[in-house]
């Protein structure tokens, strides 16, 4: 009787499908996203969340994959949350350099020594990890500064400075509904977000002309992500992570999967008698 029910409980192991979809009006879409990423020569992990009415889908959702300099947006944020609470300004200067500038050159630009000047000043990466654990945001580990991180010796599957799909997505989450930054704080990140200079060939490249995107990437060698906000036609914002390592069409696999979730939450909008939902 043992061995009958160890081997149930084995088969039970084996049913669950590796990528179980959130949201059940997400199923097709995760089934073209699992036929995409399985056609990638690239370790992918994908989340995109509604932030409307809070419907959600991912691959490898709970895997980590490296940041890279898609952490820009935590250091920002971390920033910005100071500025809410009085401790700094927009206008401030540091080391001869205006804020805004070196959050233009960070942000847009993906400036790595103006990332590091915003990194020291916001506390370094423990502040910015106990920041976002202090939130209630799970799944990014924030361990070494943008110089350290790039002088190590490469390994795309360290666990330090990392991020899940999920977990990045919470963080966007977090700014978009200004639970971690206040509203005019958000609408500054989310501006500055918008004119992202990097990344042409990933979440924008597939995406019908016009579409507003807010969006920060992250390089490696061997490593491309691009985590933001994609907004649709009817208004709804979805805030979408893509990471992606290995293989030798990383670009071309995120421009493919923002385009899939982009038409595959239109087709939802789209449903005439789809319930309303509210997203908490």
């Amino acid at each position: 009787m043992k061995l009958v029910a160890i081997f149930l409980s084995l088969l039970t192991f084996v049913a669950v499908p590796a990528t179980a979809a959130s949201s059940p009006d997400l199923i097709s879409v995760e089934q073209q996203l699992s036929s995409l990423v399985s056609g990638s020569s690239a370790d992918v992990g994908i989340a995109a969340l509604d932030l409307n009415t809070g419907e959600t889908l991912s691959i490898k959702g709970d895997t980590p994959f490296p940041m890279a300099s898609t952490v820009k947006v935590a250091i920002a944020a971390l920033y910005l949350s100071q500025v809410d609470h009085g401790q700094k300004t927009l206008e401030d200067t540091i080391d001869g350099q205006p804020v805004r500038k070196l959050m233009n050159r960070m942000l847009i630009f993906s400036d790595n020594h103006a990332a590091d000047i915003l990194f020291k000043d916001v506390g370094g990466p423990t502040a910015v990890h106990h920041f976002l654990t202090q939130n209630g945001i799970q799944g990014v580990h924030v361990d070494r500064t943008i110089a350290q991180l790039l002088s190590a010796r490469r390994d795309l599957w360290d666990t330090r400075d990392s991020s899940t799909p999920r977990g990045m997505i919470e963080l966007l989450k977090s700014i978009y509904k200004a639970k971690i930054i206040s509203p005019d704080s958000r609408d500054y990140l989310l501006g500055v977000m918008a004119k992202c200079e990097t990344g042409k060939n990933r979440m924008k490249s597939m995406l019908p002309a016009g579409t507003p995107v807010e969006h920060k990437t992250g390089t490696l060698n061997g490593l491309a992500d691009d985590v933001g906000f994609i907004s649709m036609p009817d208004g709804h914002r979805i805030a979408v992570a893509i990471f992606t390592r290995g293989g030798s069409d990383r670009p071309r696999t995120i421009a493919a999967a923002a385009r899939t979730i982009y038409d595959g939450f239109k087709s939802l909008f789209s449903w005439p008698f789809r319930p309303a939902l509210t997203a908490q």
